[in-house]
């Protein structure tokens, strides 16, 4: 098998001496999609940061195309990065800036591309997610499904290799949500890019998932294929993807409240 595009080492991470994740390891491979799911509050969206180089570990590795995330010289790192793309749980858009500057912003930025590659770009990427229209309007004036597919539009701009997606459909009714999961799987496929992705819906999770793994008591638990997870002999998995109020899950819930403003 060929060297993962994501690998965590024995990763482990606290806050205020309280560990919120332990041990945990993990091999994602090159143009894989793998979906991490798992109750509020356990670690999910801090697992993606620290994929990401957001949020440093306190013990351990993050290895991208096996480099050491953590232990770079600053340009370098930064030269990795670029290579990555993140849509935020909230998309974290520009509100005083139209749709066409938000996705400009990161080239600008970093990139060295003419005014008239900018606008190409622009153009390229808001036909991509379907919203061509709202190039000059800002934000606040597009729906909420319009706000995510510009978040992955964003996300997109500097061609990433590796996108990490913290739950895209949050917020969405159900056929948005099955129409952007299709788009991320669409522009993966046609980008060849690797992705990960934090989601809260188990059925969109089914659709966008090659393997899964759950966040749960400060560890990783990779459940597999998806029908490897369905019939999953942890019951903690079973309890969350059939959403039942009676298991180990709601049992241990006032124990495992404690982080939830960090994730």
């Amino acid at each position: 098998m060929s060297q993962p595009t994501v690998e965590l080492k024995s990763l482990n991470i606290s806050f205020a001496d309280v560990e919120l994740l332990k041990e945990v390891n993990l091999e994602v491979q090159k143009q894989e999609s793998f979906v991490i799911v798992g109750p509020s509050g356990q670690g999910k969206t801090v697992l993606l940061k620290l994929m990401s180089g957001l949020l440093e570990p306190t013990k351990g590795q993050v290895l991208i195309e096996s480099n050491d995330l953590n232990q770079m010289k600053l340009s370098e790192k930064d030269q990795l990065m670029r290579k990555m793309g993140m849509l935020f749980q909230k998309n974290a858009l520009f509100d005083s800036l139209t749709c066409a500057e938000n996705i400009a912003f990161p080239m600008r930025e970093v990139t060295k591309a003419t005014e008239k590659e900018i606008e190409e770009k622009i153009d390229f990427f808001l036909n991509a997610v379907d919203i061509p229209h709202a190039k000059n309007l800002f934000p606040d004036e597009i729906s909420g499904g319009m706000q995510k597919r510009l978040g992955i539009a964003r996300a997109l701009a500097l061609d990433p290799q590796i996108i990490f997606y913290d739950d895209p459909t949050a917020g969405l009714d159900p056929i948005t949500s099955r129409k952007i999961i299709r788009l991320i799987l669409d522009l993966k496929d046609k980008n060849q890019s690797t992705v990960v992705t934090v989601i809260n819906d188990m059925n969109r999770a089914f659709q966008m998932a090659d393997r899964i793994g759950m966040v749960v008591d400060g560890e990783l638990i990779i459940t597999g294929s998806v029908e490897e997870t369905k019939n999953h002999s942890d019951p903690r998995v079973q309890q969350f993807i059939h959403g039942s109020t009676q298991g180990p899950l709601t049992q241990s819930s006032s124990d495992t409240k404690n982080l939830e403003a960090v994730n």
